[in-house]
């Protein structure tokens, strides 16, 4: 072979050799699966905001009220306090606040007040905040499952919320409740339908209850049942129970009894017990006592 021609081959095969090499630096890969994916998704959705926090700046401090109180930018001024029986605090450089019955904003001015007349501060910002509720409480007695004292933990506790707190009311528990109180330094008492507040949408009667209040669910009414029954004794009168269904409730006559040989004995206006032969469709009233005879056959 001509030495030239060599050359010219050598030159060539080197410059192939070379431009083969260079393609993969030029050349742009394509991304990896994964990175595929996450370029094209969609953007995460925002969580949904979180539930309100209720506001209770119409709360009324009373005593026993655990709080928090803040100063802006002052905290040698941001303290934490409990409100006496008398209903004051004591508060760094200002000494007694008389806090008990205002609420939690006319608190924050009322400190802010006095911060700003005494010349500690020129323009405070007072936060109060209600860390636990003992000063306001509602009494819960009578036939109810725990009764005791409740606090108010918000401004607009109603009826239902505190009777379902005492657990409701028990098996011999009456269908109304009594609350008891005082609004506007007035004596306070209102008679309450306890199934209206929950088989009703929206009940008139479920009021809004404050510090102070006392609930109060009496024993109901009860009718008695004895002789030729099958389960004699005091049994509670449902709303617009007969005397059908007051034999019914003690289990029937017995064998011996008849429903036809009834008797009922039922206080009259003066007080005395007057003895008559009801009807199966009479309504049974508060201590009405039913005997069953036995029958004659």
């Amino acid at each position: 072979m001509k030495p030239l021609l060599f050359k010219s081959m050598s030159r060539y095969f080197v410059t192939a050799v070379l431009c083969m090499s260079a393609v993969p630096m030029f050349a742009q890969t394509a991304p990896p699966p994964s990175l595929q994916a996450a370029a094209t998704a969609p953007a995460p959705a925002a969580a949904p905001a979180g539930p309100a926090v209720p506001n209770n700046q119409d709360y009324r401090l009373g005593a026993g009220d655990a709080i928090g109180v803040q100063v802006y930018q002052s905290p040698d001024l941001s303290i934490d306090a409990r409100v006496s029986e008398s209903g004051v605090i004591s508060y760094p450089l200002v000494g007694s606040v008389q806090l008990g019955g205002l609420t939690i904003a006319e608190a924050e001015k009322k400190i802010a007040d006095a911060l700003r007349s005494g010349g500690f501060v020129k323009v405070p910002q007072v936060n109060i905040v209600l860390r636990q509720v003992r000063g306001n409480q509602v009494a819960v007695l009578g036939q109810v499952s725990r009764p005791g004292r409740f606090p108010l933990e918000t401004f607009n506790t109603r009826v239902s919320d505190m009777l379902a707190a005492a657990g409701g009311t028990t098996a011999t528990g009456d269908d109304v409740l009594i609350v008891t109180g005082q609004r506007d330094g007035k004596p306070f008492r209102k008679v309450i339908d306890i199934p209206a507040l929950f088989l009703n949408e929206k009940s008139d009667e479920d009021i809004v209850l404050a510090g102070g209040d006392t609930l109060y669910v009496n024993k109901a009414p009860m009718f008695y049942i004895y002789g030729e029954a099958q389960r004699p004794g005091p049994y509670r009168i449902e709303r617009g129970m007969t005397v059908m269904q007051a034999l019914a409730q003690g289990g029937g006559p017995t064998v011996r009894g008849s429903q036809n040989r009834l008797k009922l004995h039922r206080r009259d206006a003066s007080g005395k017990v007057v003895e008559t032969t009801p009807n199966l469709t009479d309504p049974v009233r508060p201590e009405d006592v039913i005997y069953v005879r036995e029958s004659l056959f």
